[in-house]
């Protein structure tokens, strides 16, 4: 199985200490160097800094068609980590690109690539039994609490789905 994720699921899951699902979902997350630097050399995410490097399932994987990225970014106006994401999903067939922001999201559902969020984790690791309702609904409140962006109606289409 091969997933690519973005630089916000991975900061919002280290906000509510739940980094782990990744691994415990997928085994292995690849991530572009974009990503990867987008994660390390921000001092605002510091402490996210020091998990993403001790981590042993995030692998940095390079994009290769370096064309087609000038091209993404170019028309989309996306920054460089989810281009590489997108991209880099796409060169790797993957079986799910982790984006979180509407309009990256839309520009991969254009691409056909599948994609799932931070709620769809908390979503998938509910449906295997990793994580109550009363616990999504806690981390739901935890990343309000932490500014990740999360509309109403987006809080409660994911209760709706428990």
């Amino acid at each position: 199985m091969t997933i690519i994720s973005d630089t916000t699921p991975i900061i919002s899951l280290i906000k509510i200490n739940r980094i782990d699902l990744l691994e415990k979902l997928f085994g292995e997350v690849l991530i572009p160097e974009a990503v990867f630097k987008e994660l390390i050399t921000n001092t605002v995410f510091e402490n996210e800094a020091r998990i993403v490097k001790s981590s042993t399932f995030l692998k940095t994987q390079a994009v290769q068609n370096i064309k087609a990225l000038k091209i993404l970014q170019a028309a989309s106006g996306l920054d460089d980590g989810k281009s590489e994401a997108i991209i880099l999903a796409d060169e790797l067939k993957s079986d799910v690109l982790i984006i979180d922001e509407r309009k990256g999201r839309k520009v991969a559902q254009n691409l056909g690539i599948p994609i799932t969020g931070t709620i769809g984790i908390l979503i998938q690791a509910h449906d295997e039994k990793m994580l109550s309702s009363e616990e999504i609904k806690m981390y739901l409140e935890q990343l309000k609490n932490s500014n990740i962006r999360l509309s109403e109606n987006l809080i409660q289409e994911a209760l709706s789905l428990l």
